[in-house]
């Protein structure tokens, strides 16, 4: 569990404080951050997506019954918040950001941070396809929950275009037949790739942790504590068991457990702002989960090896 802690969990927590404190400071600004954002999403983590599958085993890496079990266990514990909340949270316009937030991980950058400084390469390979389709869900869910909650909805087929032309996905979808196929690229496209996908996850992490709100909070904790609670603790929870249950341990239950436990993605707080939700409250769910996460992950973490379940 130290070894954990030592090697995967306080890395993170440096640089996303390190982000903060930049930020804080002065010496990042808004500019740099939202380029720096672009840069990750559009091409860093792409690059990194492509090279971890691309030379990975497809048999390992696209692993069909393990994205199956996350993705089915996401449906029915979606259904199942919503209904909670349905009757519990208020006002009304706050219901969509509740849930959102008590479900949506935030896979790309913390989880992968996770599954990267855990189990390496082949980690990373792994836990790239299962978090492309399982990304994809979390927008198919949130645009419908929020659309259903929220006056300012947006067309579906806005949304539906923005999944198609994700660089993330894209990135994806491309490598899997140079796994499959087990096709080499040229040593030097290969280096390249690596000097730039280097600086993905790093990157990635300062810029989250600048972009983290912790002034304008929003005063409705009991909302909070809501999305928090399933996020951290009942969402991976459920995954977790489910996943088990069908027979994964070692490291591809370890992987679902770091990618289901990762914070609330920060593109949520996009999307409630885009479609004229209450962003406070999305904003401070954001950070109280990123804060609340990293404890309840050395916990979780720590529980499943000794009980030597991965």
């Amino acid at each position: 569990m130290f070894t954990f802690i030592s090697d995967t969990l306080i890395p993170v927590l440096l640089l996303l404080l390190m982000g903060w404190a930049l930020y804080r400071y002065k010496l990042l600004n808004d500019g740099f951050v939202e380029a720096g954002s672009k840069l990750v999403f559009n091409l860093a983590l792409p690059a990194l997506l492509f090279l971890s599958i691309s030379q990975a085993d497809f048999s390992h890496a696209a692993n069909l019954p393990l994205i199956a079990v996350g993705a089915i266990t996401t449906v029915l514990f979606f259904g199942l918040l919503m209904l909670c909340c349905h009757g519990s949270v208020k006002p009304d316009n706050a219901r969509g950001v509740v849930v959102q937030g008590g479900f949506r991980a935030n896979m790309g950058i913390i989880g992968l941070a996770y599954c990267a400084n855990t189990y390496g390469n082949e980690g990373l390979a792994v836990a790239s396809v299962y978090l492309g389709c399982i990304t994809i869900l979390f927008n198919i869910l949130s645009v419908f929950v929020l659309n259903f909650y929220l006056a300012g909805s947006r067309s579906i087929l806005h949304h539906i275009k923005g999944m198609l032309t994700n660089p993330l996905i894209i990135a994806i979808v491309i490598a899997l037949p140079f796994s499959y196929l087990q096709l080499q690229l040229p040593e030097w496209l290969l280096k390249t790739g690596r000097y730039f996908s280097q600086l993905t996850l790093p990157l990635a992490l300062i810029c989250t942790g600048a972009s983290l709100q912790f002034r304008s909070f929003s005063s409705d904790w009991l909302n909070i504590t809501i999305a928090t609670s399933c996020k951290c603790v009942f969402y991976p929870l459920a995954m977790v068991a489910s996943a088990y249950m069908m027979g994964f341990t070692g490291m591809q239950l370890g992987i679902v457990l770091l990618l289901a436990i990762a914070p609330t993605a920060a593109a949520s707080y996009v999307m409630v702002r885009n479609l004229g939700g209450d962003h406070r409250l999305a904003a401070s769910i954001i950070a109280i989960t990123t804060l609340v996460s990293l404890p309840v992950t050395a916990l979780a973490f720590g529980t499943l090896r000794y009980l030597q379940l991965i």
